[in-house]
């Protein structure tokens, strides 16, 4: 067996890490569970598992746990759209209107008119604006303007509630954007556009083509957009941080709508996993687009998934209208799908420039390192995700137990 001294760990620090997230976050109730999955060079340097995945019935977690994986959902979509990509059916530089002909006349949101009166925007969307968030779409929950309450009111991107995906493009044809394609960065339900565009490009549903083309090649046969019979004793309870830094249950994985199918197949936020089957994915970024002898992109694709695309090369504190605007983002622009780290002094992390990231509403996240040839998964079931730094220092403890880095 491999040892993490092996890979260039030092045993010791990882276990540090053990005792900081049982000490600091297990036996204080803070969160239920942690497991952390830590590959370097395609070998398991570390797994640990930790606390309940479900408290009311006292159900330990463990290795094959499932987990709503929220928006860990969205590098998923983002790479299938880029295959779509590689084989040439679309372009970066598309209109969106191409396979949306919907969206033909969106406008943009004049202010003080009321969520419906709009303006022109100063240049049509583009695919590249959904894979980067800078679409001018948004999400009902960030609770900021009239658009976002208008998404709220229509249950937008609602998994279980009454719109279907082509449901969702007609009700969003009638709403103006935030802002002018490419003006601002806004975390929105653009990948789930994408998965929209996956099933109009491809002509296969989301759904299957996600399994015929990225789980089963990839032996994740954990993940889906819904829980089956055979997962229902595995699946996790998710919970509500308290004010007090407790836990109050906000979705019971024996009454889940995860149970049952999604009316809406969200490529931004639909889908349950497991930590293994989510480092198989995370496995195949860190091998240049392929795992096992099978692979889903070129190398030069991922290079430019995994690069800052971002007007200007700025940072999300210079572009974000909302969410992920806080210092803590310095030093760190988005690529096709995920957050990319340029300037680790910036962000104040001891990470690698060129590392790419994100995380789920639930708490969960994962990274990827290609200058160490590393990935880390992290899951748990706690919203939301900004009630602790969890992820900040997963970041520190991991990095601080790597004592024989390549760079």
């Amino acid at each position: 067996m491999t040892t993490p001294e092996a890979l260039g760990f030092s045993s010791d620090r990882l276990r540090k890490l053990d005792r900081f997230l049982a000490a600091k976050y297990i036996e204080t109730g803070k969160i239920p569970c942690a497991q952390v999955q830590i590959v370097r060079k395609g070998q398991l340097v570390h797994q640990t598992v930790l606390g309940h995945a479900d408290l009311e019935r006292k159900t330990p977690a463990a290795e094959d746990t499932l987990y709503r994986i929220y928006s860990m959902t969205k590098p998923i979509t983002s790479l299938a759209f880029m295959m779509l990509v590689e084989e040439g059916l679309v372009a970066l530089d598309d209109p969106v209107s191409r396979f949306i002909p919907e969206w033909k006349n969106l406008g943009v949101y004049a202010a003080g008119t009321g969520p419906y009166l709009m303006t022109p925007p100063a240049r049509p969307m583009q695919m590249v604006d959904l894979l980067r968030h800078t679409s001018g779409l948004t999400y009902g929950f960030q609770s900021r303007t009239n658009v976002d309450a208008a998404y709220r009111k229509l249950k937008i991107a609602d998994t279980h509630g009454p719109l279907d995906m082509d449901g969702v493009i007609a009700e969003l044809a009638k709403l103006p954007l935030e802002f002018s394609p490419g003006e601002a960065w806004n975390y929105s339900i653009s990948t789930d556009i994408l998965g929209v565009l996956v099933q109009r490009i491809s002509g296969q549903s989301f759904e299957s083509f996600l399994k015929d083309r990225i789980f089963t090649p990839l032996g994740m046969t954990e993940t889906g957009f819904s829980v089956r019979e055979d997962q229902k004793a595995r699946f996790a309870a998710c919970y509500n941080a308290t004010p007090a830094g407790g836990l109050t249950l906000q979705d019971d994985p024996t009454t889940s709508p995860y149970l049952t199918a999604p009316n809406f197949h969200s490529g931004g936020g639909g889908l349950v996993s497991t930590a293994h089957d989510y480092m198989r994915f995370c496995r195949m970024l860190t091998g240049g687009g392929q795992l096992d002898g099978v692979r889903l992109v070129a190398p030069r694709t991922l290079k430019l998934m995994a690069s800052n695309h971002l007007p200007g090369g700025q940072d999300l504190t210079k572009l974000s209208r909302s969410l992920f605007s806080e210092a803590t983002n310095a030093g760190v622009g988005f690529g096709l799908g995920f957050a990319v780290t340029f300037d680790p002094v910036s962000a104040m992390l001891p990470s690698s420039p060129g590392e790419y990231y994100w995380g789920g509403a639930a708490s969960t996240a994962f990274w990827v390192d290609p200058a160490e040839d590393m990935a880390v998964v992290f899951m748990t079931q706690v919203l939301p995700s900004s009630t602790y730094p969890i992820r900040r220092e997963l970041r520190t403890l991991v990095y601080s137990a790597l004592v024989d880095p390549t760079t």
